[in-house]
């Protein structure tokens, strides 16, 4: 037998529609290379994960360090080398942990295709289509690899990939670009190009070669301020080590000693690991309740949502619809047998077509000549019969050019209204003549109130944005508790942009709503300073959930939707809404309140160096003193503090808010340990290692304040976390003073460090009071700039 040649083309495949590919040309084709893999991993690999912990920019100045301080014999000062160990293995364990959760959760998320082999129809993961598989593609479904339309007729949107939002008819030897979705329509294809052949995945690879994923403000604050950080310590350090060396003549190990514990000290070597241990926990956590994160810098984004965009049906209600009432409209036509074949005809591709099917049962049908898929442009559906017999299924708005009286008294309750209504073409036109209207209903979900008043509560606006009558629509609102409901528009009316955007802020449920018009009520939103969140799962939802700042899409809708969200709810449950909420505002909540007690120790060191440089006196604290310091007064808080409970919603600037609450600590710092050096300078009795030891006990002293004011108010966690960090102080002074580089001091160093102690809280406050004003007044006036 003939071993068949495979290459990309397609006429390779020699299988008929209707049999598909063989097992045995599936296998060879799999072990040819040509199947649908994806061209890269969705999350890193383990080697990756260990690699990027270990292989950092600080790492490697801290393994220079620890190379220096070793030769010059002072292996009593490498404390601070077990932390940055310690801290890394952490972060590995956290973020193999979180990829675990990610990957089985992914798999339960893993895009689906119905393929036809050996004859027989069957569902597998679309990674593991081949080149010549006849697929079946239908509503909702995203085209998983370049193809062409053997059967059927489809139509696509190919706004991903082109820009253009405008739906594309494909029909039979028409070519269907992977990245597209379908919108309407159900056809047979047979893939033409897949893995990294395909057209999405080469823009994939181009798109990655030309820029990085968007960072979130947060990471993108720390990435600036790891930057910068990463400059300045060369030249300060470098001036530092001169200073100590040339300038004030110490010898080569003391000068070594004390540059690299002002470097030890400017370096945030447990900020940036504290940002994703608490981000791949948020991710656990979430994990847990089912909710897939695609990007942990979604996490934030959700924590600062204040405007949340929601669908009615699958959202608000359940997605499950119901007939409530068939309401013939005449007397010489069997409604019931053309409503079957409409049925017939058209399938059950969305949840209205499914809901007719339930309720006519096996009621007789017959084919049509041809049919027009429904489409949120149209509103309606179609079939041609013979004789030019055609009837349309769809918003009544749209089919007839003047209202039905009939309608609106059931909209007002609540329910969804068909037209179905028979005309002599496709074409909506004054020839079209009602037959009957088709009531529909959807439950409301059970602890949608709930849910509404929790983001009431929390100050998070709700728009409803439907493609429903908004009539409809607004009295579902109202019933599922959303504020403002009955403030509604008909988003048909809103002819332009400019309309749409005023409309924007004025109403709270918007109904008829295109596509595009979602998107565009999402964009304007955002461009009043509102970050904003959209939840959707249909066909129709995409365009505005690629276009909001988070994206969440229920699991049990489209395909596509899922795939263009950044957050699933894999339960289906929208009352799960309020919880991912709350997890990612604890977290950043978390990171920015522990973010400050980082800051407060570079703050000092880099202010300090420069300074004692500029004044002529040596940099007066050791590495070991302040690996003492900083593992009990900022990394065990922080971590600590980092995985409380803190639904406060997320306000301001990242950094700029974090160095604020930092500089009256850092500032308080510098203040106390210049006072102690000038101190003693002016008595010389006291030698530089008390000196030194007065001022690591100080900054102790002052790190523990600082710990103080962040954790108020006080609960009783954080009144644990306060007495044990003091006992674990009084200590290590005591008891492990030599093993810190702590040496004793007499009763006048002792008078000095309760003199300056007592100083320490009144100085922060005071600080914190005159930079609160300044904050204050600046934010004031980034928010008039803004209003204006």
């Amino acid at each position: 037998m003939p071993t068949e040649k495979i290459s990309n083309s397609a006429n390779t495949n020699i299988a008929f529609p209707n049999r598909g590919l063989t097992a045995a040309q599936v296998c060879e084709r799999t072990e040819a290379g040509l199947c649908n893999a994806p061209i890269d991993a969705a999350a890193k690999s383990v080697v990756q994960i260990i690699t990027g912990n270990l292989l950092t920019y600080f790492n490697l100045v801290f393994a220079a360090l620890s190379v220096v301080v070793i030769l010059v014999g002072a292996w009593e000062e490498l404390l601070f080398l077990p932390i940055v160990v310690v801290n890394a293995a952490i972060g590995i364990v956290q973020e193999i942990r979180a990829k675990r959760i990610l990957d089985k959760l992914n798999l339960l998320n893993t895009p689906k295709a119905l393929v036809i082999r050996d004859g027989t129809e069957r569902e597998i993961a679309a990674e593991e289509l081949v080149l010549g598989d006849c697929v079946i593609f239908k509503t909702g479904q995203q085209i998983c690899a370049d193809a062409v339309v053997l059967e059927g007729e489809v139509q696509v949107n190919e706004s991903f990939i082109t820009g253009e939002t405008d739906e594309v008819l494909k029909t039979s030897g028409m070519n269907l670009l992977s990245g597209s979705y379908v919108v309407a329509g159900r056809c047979l294809a047979r893939l033409e190009k897949v893995g990294a052949d395909s057209f999405a995945a080469k823009l994939t690879l181009e798109a990655k070669a030309s820029k990085k994923l968007p960072k979130s403000e947060m990471m993108k604050s720390l990435s600036r301020l790891v930057l910068a950080i990463g400059i300045l310590i060369i030249p300060v350090g470098t001036g530092l080590f001169y200073h100590q060396y040339a300038v004030l003549g110490e010898n080569l190990r003391q000068s070594v000693i004390t540059t690299t514990a002002a470097l030890v000290g400017m370096i945030p070597e447990g900020l940036y690991l504290l940002t994703s241990i608490a981000l791949a926990v948020s991710v656990i956590r979430l994990g847990r309740k089912n909710t897939l994160v695609r990007e942990l810098s979604r996490v934030e984004a959700l924590a600062r949502v204040d405007v949340l965009c929601v669908d009615k049906t699958g959202t608000i209600t359940e997605p499950e619809m119901l007939i409530e009432q068939i309401i013939p409209l005449v007397n010489d036509l069997d409604i019931q047998q053309i409503l079957a074949s409409h049925v017939l005809n058209l399938g059950t591709e969305n949840e209205t077509m499914k809901a007719l099917k339930k309720h006519l049962g096996e009621t007789p049908a017959k084919r049509a000549n041809a049919t027009l898929p429904f489409n949120s442009r149209n509103k309606f559906s179609a079939a041609l019969y013979d004789y030019g017999e055609c009837y349309l299924l769809g918003a009544p708005e749209f089919i007839l050019t003047e209202p039905l009286a009939a309608v609106r008294p059931l909209t007002e309750q609540g329910l969804r209204v068909l037209l179905l209504a028979r005309t002599d073409s496709f074409e909506t036109s004054v020839s079209a003549s009602p037959v009957a209207l088709v009531t529909l209903s959807n439950k409301i979900r059970r602890n949608a109130k709930e849910t509404f008043r929790y983001f009431a509560e929390q100050g998070v606006e709700i728009k409803v944005i439907s493609g429903d009558n908004p009539h409809t629509v607004s009295n579902i609102a109202i019933k599922a508790g959303i504020a403002n409901a009955d403030k509604f528009v008909d988003a048909s009316t809103l002819s332009d942009q400019r309309s749409l955007a005023a409309a924007a802020s004025k109403y709270t449920v918007f109904g008829r709503v295109t596509p595009e018009q979602k998107r565009t009520l999402v964009k304007t939103l955002k461009s009043e300073g509102h970050t904003v969140a959209m939840t959707g799962d249909g066909v129709n939802d995409i365009l505005a959930l690629k276009e909001a700042d988070c994206s969440i899409a229920m699991a049990s809708g489209s395909e596509a939707a899922a795939q263009a969200s950044d957050i699933v709810l894999l339960s289906d449950d929208f009352g799960s809404m309020p919880g991912v909420v709350a997890e990612g505002r604890r977290v950043i909540n978390n990171i920015q309140r522990s973010a400050s007690l980082f800051l407060v120790k570079n703050i000092f060191s880099f202010i300090f160096a420069i300074l004692s440089i500029a004044a002529g006196f040596a940099y007066p604290v050791s590495p070991a003193q302040l690996s003492l310091v900083s593992t009990l007064t900022i990394g065990i808080p922080s971590f600590i503090l980092a995985l409380e409970p803190n639904s406060t919603r997320i306000r301001g600037h990242f950094l700029r808010g974090v160095l604020f609450r930092a500089l009256p600590g850092g500032l308080t710092d510098v203040l106390l340990v210049f006072g102690v050096m000038l101190f003693t300078i002016t008595f010389s009795e006291i030698s530089f290692e008390q000196s030194g030891t007065i001022c690591a006990i100080l900054l102790a002293v002052n790190g523990f304040a600082v710990m103080w004011r962040v954790c108020r108010p006080f609960t009783l966690l954080r009144r644990v976390l306060c007495a044990g960090v003091a006992i674990l102080l009084v200590l290590c002074a005591t008891l492990f003073g030599e093993f810190f580089s702590l040496t004793g001091l007499d009763w006048a160093s002792l008078l000095i460090i309760a003199v300056f102690s007592l100083l320490c809280y009144p100085v922060i406050a005071g600080i914190s009071r005159i930079l609160d004003k300044i904050y204050k007044i600046y934010e004031k006036g980034i928010y008039i700039g803004f209003h204006k």
